[in-house]
Protein backbone atom coordinates (compact mmCIF):
# COMPACT_ATOMS: atom_id res chain seq x y z
CA UNK A 1 0.00 0.00 0.00
CA UNK A 2 1.45 3.40 -1.05
CA UNK A 3 2.10 5.66 1.46
CA UNK A 4 -0.08 8.39 1.44
CA UNK A 5 0.52 10.32 4.85
CA UNK A 6 2.93 12.72 3.93
CA UNK A 7 1.94 16.35 5.16
CA UNK A 8 3.32 19.24 6.20
CA UNK A 9 7.12 21.08 6.09
CA UNK A 10 9.39 19.38 3.50
CA UNK A 11 12.25 21.84 3.39
CA UNK A 12 14.63 20.98 0.41
CA UNK A 13 18.56 20.87 1.51
CA UNK A 14 20.64 22.84 0.80
CA UNK A 15 23.98 21.09 -0.39
CA UNK A 16 26.77 22.08 1.51
CA UNK A 17 30.23 22.01 -0.26
CA UNK A 18 34.09 22.37 1.15
CA UNK A 19 36.52 24.48 0.25
CA UNK A 20 37.76 21.65 -1.59
CA UNK A 21 34.88 21.05 -3.42
CA UNK A 22 33.42 17.87 -2.07
CA UNK A 23 30.19 17.58 -0.26
CA UNK A 24 30.51 18.62 3.90
CA UNK A 25 29.24 15.64 5.39
CA UNK A 26 29.42 17.16 8.66
CA UNK A 27 27.21 20.50 7.42
CA UNK A 28 24.66 17.71 6.05
CA UNK A 29 24.30 16.52 9.07
CA UNK A 30 24.19 19.17 10.59
CA UNK A 31 21.49 21.16 8.56
CA UNK A 32 19.27 17.90 8.57
CA UNK A 33 19.56 18.23 12.39
CA UNK A 34 18.60 21.96 12.28
CA UNK A 35 15.75 21.28 10.06
CA UNK A 36 14.09 18.77 12.17
CA UNK A 37 14.38 20.75 15.23
CA UNK A 38 12.62 23.42 13.81
CA UNK A 39 9.76 20.69 12.96
CA UNK A 40 10.28 19.17 9.64
CA UNK A 41 8.12 16.46 8.62
CA UNK A 42 10.56 15.92 5.77
CA UNK A 43 13.62 16.43 4.29
CA UNK A 44 14.24 16.94 0.26
CA UNK A 45 16.99 16.66 -2.06
CA UNK A 46 16.31 18.36 -5.06
CA UNK A 47 17.32 21.47 -7.15
CA UNK A 48 17.57 23.64 -4.67
CA UNK A 49 20.46 20.83 -3.35
CA UNK A 50 22.30 20.93 -6.54
CA UNK A 51 21.50 17.80 -7.21
CA UNK A 52 22.28 18.30 -10.93
CA UNK A 53 25.66 19.24 -10.35
CA UNK A 54 26.24 16.23 -8.44
CA UNK A 55 28.03 12.86 -9.73
CA UNK A 56 26.11 9.39 -9.23
CA UNK A 57 28.56 8.15 -6.41
CA UNK A 58 27.64 12.20 -4.44
CA UNK A 59 24.28 11.71 -5.02
CA UNK A 60 24.55 8.02 -3.59
CA UNK A 61 26.67 9.62 -0.87
CA UNK A 62 23.99 12.67 -0.30
CA UNK A 63 21.44 10.29 0.39
CA UNK A 64 22.79 7.70 2.29
CA UNK A 65 24.03 10.49 4.58
CA UNK A 66 20.73 12.27 4.90
CA UNK A 67 18.85 8.70 4.96
CA UNK A 68 20.63 7.92 7.95
CA UNK A 69 21.11 10.99 9.81
CA UNK A 70 17.08 11.48 9.77
CA UNK A 71 16.85 7.72 11.10
CA UNK A 72 13.01 7.46 10.51
CA UNK A 73 11.89 10.94 12.44
CA UNK A 74 11.19 12.50 8.86
CA UNK A 75 10.05 11.36 5.48
CA UNK A 76 12.71 11.37 3.12
CA UNK A 77 12.08 12.91 -0.73
CA UNK A 78 14.86 12.19 -3.55
CA UNK A 79 14.89 13.77 -6.60
CA UNK A 80 15.43 11.15 -9.24
CA UNK A 81 14.65 13.24 -12.72
CA UNK A 82 17.16 12.31 -15.59
CA UNK A 83 16.35 12.92 -19.47
CA UNK A 84 16.15 9.21 -19.84
CA UNK A 85 13.41 6.83 -18.91
CA UNK A 86 16.21 4.25 -18.34
CA UNK A 87 18.37 6.82 -16.40
CA UNK A 88 15.49 7.79 -13.92
CA UNK A 89 14.89 4.48 -13.51
CA UNK A 90 18.32 3.59 -12.16
CA UNK A 91 18.44 6.66 -9.80
CA UNK A 92 14.93 5.87 -8.42
CA UNK A 93 16.01 2.48 -7.66
CA UNK A 94 19.27 3.47 -6.19
CA UNK A 95 17.56 5.86 -4.12
CA UNK A 96 14.87 3.31 -3.44
CA UNK A 97 17.88 0.81 -1.96
CA UNK A 98 19.93 3.40 0.14
CA UNK A 99 16.20 3.80 1.71
CA UNK A 100 14.42 7.03 0.76
CA UNK A 101 10.73 7.19 1.29
CA UNK A 102 9.98 9.05 -1.78
CA UNK A 103 11.57 9.94 -4.98
CA UNK A 104 10.30 13.63 -7.00
CA UNK A 105 10.61 13.72 -10.64
CA UNK A 106 10.91 16.64 -13.40
CA UNK A 107 8.91 15.64 -16.10
CA UNK A 108 11.27 15.39 -19.68
CA UNK A 109 11.29 18.52 -21.62
CA UNK A 110 10.52 19.08 -25.56
CA UNK A 111 8.36 16.01 -25.71
CA UNK A 112 4.62 15.21 -26.05
CA UNK A 113 2.30 14.75 -22.77
CA UNK A 114 2.24 10.91 -24.52
CA UNK A 115 5.83 10.58 -23.51
CA UNK A 116 5.33 12.46 -20.32
CA UNK A 117 2.69 9.77 -19.45
CA UNK A 118 5.06 6.84 -20.25
CA UNK A 119 8.06 8.53 -18.69
CA UNK A 120 5.96 8.27 -15.05
CA UNK A 121 4.64 5.09 -15.71
CA UNK A 122 7.29 3.46 -17.16
CA UNK A 123 9.45 4.57 -13.43
CA UNK A 124 6.04 3.89 -11.42
CA UNK A 125 6.07 -0.06 -12.66
CA UNK A 126 10.03 -0.59 -11.53
CA UNK A 127 9.23 0.95 -7.83
CA UNK A 128 7.01 0.78 -4.79
CA UNK A 129 7.98 4.17 -3.33
CA UNK A 130 5.59 7.43 -3.70
CA UNK A 131 6.39 9.52 -6.37
CA UNK A 132 6.01 13.08 -6.71
CA UNK A 133 5.55 15.15 -10.16
CA UNK A 134 7.44 18.15 -9.89
CA UNK A 135 6.00 21.06 -11.95
CA UNK A 136 8.76 23.51 -12.77
CA UNK A 137 8.35 26.83 -14.71
CA UNK A 138 11.00 25.21 -17.18
CA UNK A 139 9.30 21.90 -17.44
CA UNK A 140 5.39 22.48 -16.64
CA UNK A 141 3.17 19.08 -16.42
CA UNK A 142 -0.35 20.03 -17.17
CA UNK A 143 -2.92 19.64 -14.22
CA UNK A 144 -5.07 17.75 -16.01
CA UNK A 145 -2.31 15.26 -16.91
CA UNK A 146 -0.90 15.21 -13.53
CA UNK A 147 -4.57 14.29 -12.17
CA UNK A 148 -4.82 11.15 -15.05
CA UNK A 149 -1.42 9.75 -13.65
CA UNK A 150 -2.74 9.54 -9.95
CA UNK A 151 -5.64 8.30 -11.04
CA UNK A 152 -4.40 5.08 -13.16
CA UNK A 153 -1.10 4.69 -11.03
CA UNK A 154 -1.32 4.05 -7.37
CA UNK A 155 2.42 5.29 -5.83
CA UNK A 156 2.16 8.44 -8.47
CA UNK A 157 0.45 9.95 -5.78
CA UNK A 158 1.89 13.52 -4.90
CA UNK A 159 2.67 16.66 -6.81
CA UNK A 160 4.93 19.62 -6.08
CA UNK A 161 3.95 22.44 -7.83
CA UNK A 162 5.63 25.05 -8.65
CA UNK A 163 5.00 27.20 -12.23
CA UNK A 164 3.75 30.28 -11.78
CA UNK A 165 1.25 31.26 -10.78
CA UNK A 166 0.95 28.63 -7.89
CA UNK A 167 -2.12 28.91 -6.05
CA UNK A 168 -4.71 27.91 -9.09
CA UNK A 169 -2.10 25.37 -10.81
CA UNK A 170 -2.69 23.72 -7.01
CA UNK A 171 -6.55 24.00 -7.47
CA UNK A 172 -6.36 22.77 -10.67
CA UNK A 173 -4.14 19.53 -9.95
CA UNK A 174 -6.14 18.68 -7.17
CA UNK A 175 -9.70 18.67 -9.06
CA UNK A 176 -8.12 16.66 -12.14
CA UNK A 177 -6.61 14.49 -9.52
CA UNK A 178 -9.99 13.57 -8.21
CA UNK A 179 -9.03 12.61 -4.85
CA UNK A 180 -6.28 10.67 -6.21
CA UNK A 181 -3.25 13.31 -6.04
CA UNK A 182 -1.67 15.12 -2.77
CA UNK A 183 -0.16 18.50 -3.63
CA UNK A 184 2.48 20.46 -1.88
CA UNK A 185 3.53 23.61 -3.01
CA UNK A 186 6.60 24.84 -4.08
CA UNK A 187 8.16 28.37 -5.39
CA UNK A 188 9.93 29.02 -1.88
CA UNK A 189 6.61 29.47 -0.29
CA UNK A 190 5.96 32.58 -1.26
CA UNK A 191 2.20 31.63 -1.78
CA UNK A 192 2.24 29.17 0.86
CA UNK A 193 -1.45 30.76 2.92
CA UNK A 194 -2.84 30.67 -0.78
CA UNK A 195 -1.86 27.28 -1.78
CA UNK A 196 -2.68 26.23 1.70
CA UNK A 197 -6.49 27.57 1.25
CA UNK A 198 -6.53 26.09 -2.31
CA UNK A 199 -5.95 22.80 -1.11
CA UNK A 200 -2.14 22.06 -0.41
CA UNK A 201 -1.21 19.60 2.58
CA UNK A 202 2.22 21.33 2.65
CA UNK A 203 5.11 23.29 1.25
CA UNK A 204 8.76 22.43 -0.15
CA UNK A 205 10.69 25.26 0.22
CA UNK A 206 14.17 26.46 0.93
CA UNK A 207 16.09 25.32 3.90
CA UNK A 208 16.98 27.92 5.59
CA UNK A 209 14.03 29.00 7.86
CA UNK A 210 12.22 26.18 8.19
CA UNK A 211 10.35 27.79 11.43
CA UNK A 212 8.75 30.54 9.08
CA UNK A 213 7.15 27.81 7.45
CA UNK A 214 6.40 25.68 10.06
CA UNK A 215 4.28 27.96 12.35
CA UNK A 216 3.01 29.06 9.60
CA UNK A 217 1.28 25.39 8.60
CA UNK A 218 0.69 24.56 12.21
CA UNK A 219 -1.37 28.02 12.74
CA UNK A 220 -3.62 27.41 9.41
CA UNK A 221 -3.90 23.75 10.28
CA UNK A 222 -5.27 24.92 13.21
CA UNK A 223 -7.75 27.40 11.46
CA UNK A 224 -5.83 30.11 12.77
CA UNK A 225 -5.72 31.28 8.79
CA UNK A 226 -5.22 35.09 10.13
CA UNK A 227 -2.69 34.88 12.52
CA UNK A 228 -1.13 32.53 9.89
CA UNK A 229 -1.25 35.45 7.46
CA UNK A 230 0.09 37.29 9.86
CA UNK A 231 3.01 34.83 11.22
CA UNK A 232 4.52 34.37 7.09
CA UNK A 233 3.92 38.40 6.21
CA UNK A 234 6.62 38.51 8.88
CA UNK A 235 9.30 36.52 7.16
CA UNK A 236 8.21 38.29 3.57
CA UNK A 237 11.63 40.74 3.30
CA UNK A 238 13.34 37.74 3.47
CA UNK A 239 11.18 35.48 1.43
CA UNK A 240 11.40 37.52 -1.57
CA UNK A 241 15.64 38.02 -1.44
CA UNK A 242 15.30 34.82 -1.93
CA UNK A 243 12.61 34.46 -4.76
CA UNK A 244 15.19 36.21 -7.03
CA UNK A 245 16.14 34.44 -9.58
CA UNK A 246 19.45 32.52 -9.45
CA UNK A 247 20.81 34.06 -6.24
CA UNK A 248 18.53 31.51 -3.84
CA UNK A 249 21.27 29.21 -3.51
CA UNK A 250 23.72 31.52 -2.46
CA UNK A 251 21.49 33.39 -0.16
CA UNK A 252 20.07 30.14 1.22
CA UNK A 253 23.40 29.23 2.52
CA UNK A 254 24.85 32.95 3.84
CA UNK A 255 21.96 32.35 6.01
CA UNK A 256 22.71 28.85 6.59
CA UNK A 257 26.08 30.07 7.61
CA UNK A 258 24.85 32.55 9.71
CA UNK A 259 22.98 30.85 11.82
CA UNK A 260 25.86 28.34 12.19
CA UNK A 261 24.82 25.12 10.31
CA UNK A 262 27.10 25.45 7.51
CA UNK A 263 30.74 26.35 7.76
CA UNK A 264 30.91 27.62 3.96
CA UNK A 265 28.82 28.95 1.29
CA UNK A 266 30.20 27.47 -1.83
CA UNK A 267 28.02 27.10 -4.51
CA UNK A 268 29.38 24.88 -7.67
CA UNK A 269 29.39 26.97 -10.82
CA UNK A 270 27.85 28.06 -13.38
CA UNK A 271 25.72 30.21 -10.44
CA UNK A 272 24.89 33.92 -10.09
CA UNK A 273 26.40 35.23 -7.30
CA UNK A 274 24.26 38.15 -5.13
CA UNK A 275 26.66 41.52 -5.05
CA UNK A 276 27.34 43.12 -1.74
CA UNK A 277 24.41 44.77 -0.80
CA UNK A 278 22.48 42.34 -1.29
CA UNK A 279 24.22 40.02 1.35
CA UNK A 280 24.14 42.65 3.32
CA UNK A 281 20.66 43.26 2.89
CA UNK A 282 20.17 39.55 3.62
CA UNK A 283 22.01 40.32 7.03
CA UNK A 284 19.98 43.21 7.95
CA UNK A 285 16.73 41.52 7.44
CA UNK A 286 17.82 38.50 9.80
CA UNK A 287 19.34 40.51 12.10
CA UNK A 288 15.42 42.33 12.22
CA UNK A 289 13.83 38.88 13.04
CA UNK A 290 15.95 38.02 15.26
CA UNK A 291 16.13 34.20 14.12
CA UNK A 292 17.96 31.74 16.98
CA UNK A 293 21.62 30.33 15.63
CA UNK A 294 21.89 26.30 15.74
Amino acid sequence: MTDRSFRGLFPILAMPFDNKGNIDEDDLCNEVEFCISNGADGLGLAMASEITKLSEAERNLATKIVVQQTNGRAKVVINTSAPSTNLAIQISENAAETGADSVMIIPPVGVSDYEIRGYYEDIAKTISLPIFIQDITPAPIAPALAGKLAQENDNICYAKVETLPTPPRVSKAIEKGNGELIVFGGAGGSFLIEELERGAVGTMPWASIPEAYKETLDLFFDNKVDEARRQILRFEPILRILSQPGVGFALTKEILKVRGVFKTTNVRGPYDAPDSSTIAETHRILEDLQLSKY
